[in-house]
Parts: C-alpha cells; sequence; structure tokens
C-alpha cells in the first residue's frame, strides 16, 4: 500500500463531512485557509459540463466516496460509467451509494496504469485527484491515451502561487499527511501542459483551486 492509500485509509471516514463542510472545524479550516472556497460549490460547476442526457461513456478518476457526484450520476442512468479509486477505503463507501446502479462499474487502481484501451471514453473526469497522484505525468498521459479524440477532460485541482496561506497550508500540512504530492501546477503551466494535448474550452480559477474543461485534439 502505497503513501496515499494509506493516508486516505485513515481519512476515509471523516472525509464526507469535512470536504462537504458539515463540520465547524471543517469551516473554519475552509475559511482560514482556502479563502472560503468551497469543495461542493467547485464540483457543482465541475459537473454541469457534463449534459443532463449524456448517454457515452465516462471515466470518473479518482472518484473518491462519490459523496459530489452520486446525485448527477444516478440522473445520467443511460451513460455508461466507470468510477476508478486507489482506495479501497473510499470505495467502500461509493459502493453504498453507487454500487446499485447498473449502468455504473466501481474499480479499485491506479490512475497511472489504468487497464483501459485507447480511445475509450467521451469524457474523463477528475476532481481533486491530480494534486493528491504521485505520478502526475503518467496520470496526465493515461487520462488523454483512454479519452477519445474530441472528448472532454473535466478537472479540477489545488494550483500553487495564489495563496500564501493556501501555500504553506499544503507545503507544511497537507503534503506531511499524505494527502497532497508535489510537485504541483501554477495557473500558466497548467494551461501551457493542457494547450499541448486539449483544446481548452473553459478555464477558471477560484481561490487556489483551477478547474476546466478540455477538449482532446
Amino acid at each position: 500500500m502505497d503513501r496515499i492509500q494509506k493516508s486516505y485509509q485513515k481519512f476515509s471516514d471523516s472525509y464526507d463531512a469535512f470536504m462537504t463542510q458539515r463540520t465547524w472545524q471543517s469551516q473554519v479550516y475552509n475559511e482560514l485557509f482556502w479563502n472560503s472556497v468551497r469543495d461542493k460549490d467547485i464540483a457543482e460547476k465541475i459537473l454541469k459540463y457534463i449534459p443532463d442526457d449524456f448517454s457515452g461513456f465516462l471515466l470518473d478518476v479518482p472518484v473518491g466516496t462519490a459523496v459530489f457526484t452520486e446525485e448527477k450520476y444516478k440522473k445520467i442512468n443511460h451513460a455508461k460509467i466507470c468510477v476508478v479509486d486507489n482506495s479501497e477505503d473510499m470505495l467502500e463507501k461509493t459502493r453504498e451509494r453507487l454500487g446499485k446502479c447498473g449502468n455504473i462499474k466501481i474499480l479499485q487502481g491506479d490512475v497511472s496504469k489504468m487497464q483501459f484501451s485507447n480511445n475509450t471514453f467521451n469524457i474523463v473526469i477528475s476532481m481533486n485527484g491530480f494534486h493528491a497522484f504521485n505520478s502526475k505525468d503518467q496520470a496526465y498521459s493515461e487520462t488523454y491515451r483512454v479519452l477519445k479524440t474530441g472528448g472532454k477532460f473535466i478537472a479540477s485541482m489545488y494550483i500553487k502561487g495564489k495563496c500564501k496561506t493556501t501555500d504553506l497550508l499544503v507545503k507544511h500540512i497537507l503534503t506531511k499527511k499524505g494527502w497532497f504530492t508535489p510537485p504541483f501546477e501554477t495557473e500558466q503551466s497548467l494551461k501551457e501542459r493542457l494547450e499541448k494535448m486539449y483544446r481548452i474550452e473553459d478555464f477558471h480559477v477560484d481561490g487556489s483551486i483551477a478547474y476546466f474543461c478540455a477538449i482532446k485534439k
């Protein structure tokens, strides 16, 4: 079990409450270190990139506990959805939410070496994944490989250089806990990376979080 799996194994029980700011501790943390940018709000914006009548093939990596995606995925029940996470503990909670959906496959796996064929998916979505992935170059390469030409790459991630307080939190706490893994993108480096492989359809920065929709060339 790698460092990220171990860290999220310890965190899985409190993950939902923390990410949705259901506790006063998470609310204070969010206000002080993330400039009150809420993961729930970012997730709602990202999921709007997926049409409600979508019926193609969608990959979500990492799915986490599906706390933000459950409602959307149940709505697009004509789509073929595959959700992947490296943490079996996270996937236990995902199965509670999505395990009865016949159009959804739930798999444990590593984004840097996925078993899917080239050009499989119409949409690849990755919320809060790339700032945690160990092998970022491989993760970018693999998500690009499995996406069809003309398909959407939809993602959100932490970017450095926007807020000193957030950058210090990431460097001295979140990285040491194993929840985030350097190196991290800046707004400019992320745009430059995407432009080599995709046509950027939409790109936003909210606090220290970038989120976007890009089309595979």
